[in-house]
């Protein structure tokens, strides 16, 4: 299945699947990525720890990356990256682009916001200043930063959040995709939509018969990994993720651990991002196929032998759990760059198994 989506230049390729799983490949202008991938998070215009040549480079080989239209726009700010010709020159990353819509920050920011209809006032986590965000203003920032995809303005209420609390953020975020979806956007600039819903299926399903009749690029899954239970999640997953049409790409926000992947993989989502293994990387914690690996431990204070035998990354192949389990104790910056590279490459490898799974034994679309 090949299917020209509405923006221009791009273009979803579902080769084959397994189930509900797929793969295939998400075309843009800036690049072709193959699905599913995980896309590394890059908040501030950068992945924590790496440079866009160790991204790029093989075994880690990231295709997409993401960048965080709150924090940009507050620092260093649309005039700086305006100037510099959009995030992608800024940040020296030719490959494309996923921007948020800040909502999920701004949301967060629980005593500093107000909610109301049109849009969100907040202060600045970093200097108090206030400030307004819209559907309108939202689109606006990204298309400054020039991603290739833009995220709709949307609000994630909390996983705990009562059915009124809920249904209010369903209602709000109907609303602001269509605003979004009015937005001019700057030629290549593909559009996602997001469904929330909670962890209720009815909701999610009902929500997506708003969603998807606005006619974006692609459709992506909100509000989750939001304090539910993993359970919960699944059942969401499970349930609800393969009733997306299957001519967009599918996206899970925010998740997750690499088992979170693969049971959403298979669920039928397409993309997914998360902070896990960039945050997780700069506190001792490491992915690896015998098992999570607390660099900190004192039994690895003499082990010479690599991080993770089966990994081809340069962490694994030049240095030993002992020489990493060092840098970390004594705070040295390459601890963190080490440890970054490793788990990145880890995810990257993860999906790249579970694509080549479905490639072999799914069937032909």
């Amino acid at each position: 299945m090949r299917v020209d989506l509405p923006t221009a230049g791009f273009t979803l390729e579902i080769e084959r699947v397994l189930g509900n799983a797929r793969a295939g490949w998400l075309h843009t202008p800036r690049g072709s990525i193959p699905l599913p991938v995980f896309m590394p998070v890059g908040t501030q215009g950068t992945v924590k720890a790496m440079t866009p040549g160790e991204l790029e480079a093989a075994p880690l080989d990231a295709r997409i990356i993401l960048g965080n239209t709150y924090h940009l726009y507050l620092r260093p700010g649309l005039e700086i990256i305006g100037a510099a010709g959009g995030l992608h020159r800024f940040a020296g990353w030719d490959r494309p682009i996923l921007t948020d819509s800040g909502g999920f920050q701004v949301f967060s920011l629980a005593g500093i916001n107000k909610i109301d209809d049109d849009g969100v006032t907040f202060q600045s986590h970093i200097d108090g200043s206030r400030h307004r965000l819209t559907p309108e203003v939202s689109l606006h920032i990204q298309g400054v930063l020039g991603s290739d995809i833009a995220m709709a303005f949307d609000q994630c209420p909390p996983g705990d959040a009562p059915p009124p609390v809920q249904e209010r953020a369903l209602a709000r975020t109907t609303a602001w995709a269509a605003r979004s979806a009015a937005v001019a956007r700057p030629p290549g600039q593909a559009l996602f939509g997001i469904v929330q819903g909670g962890v209720d299926l009815e909701r999610r399903a009902r929500h997506a018969e708003a969603i998807v009749p606005i006619g974006f690029d692609g459709h992506a899954i909100g509000g989750l990994s939001v304090g539910e239970p993993i359970a919960d999640m699944y059942r969401v997953l499970d349930g609800f993720a393969h009733t997306l049409p299957a001519d967009r790409p599918r996206y899970l926000m925010g998740v997750g651990t690499p088992a979170d992947l693969e049971h959403g993989v298979m669920a039928g989502v397409d993309m997914f991002d998360c902070v896990m293994p960039t945050r997780n990387a700069r506190n001792g914690n490491l992915f690896t196929s015998e098992g999570r690996v607390v660099i900190t431990n004192a039994k690895h204070k003499v082990d010479f032998g690599p991080l993770d035998p089966d990994c081809p990354c340069t962490t694994c192949t030049r240095h030993s759990k002992a020489y990493l389990r060092h840098l970390h104790v004594a705070k040295e910056i390459l601890a963190a760059r080490l440890a970054t590279l490793h788990n990145l490459t880890f995810y990257a490898r993860h999906m790249r198994r579970l694509r080549e799974r479905i490639l072999s034994e799914g069937r032909p679309v």
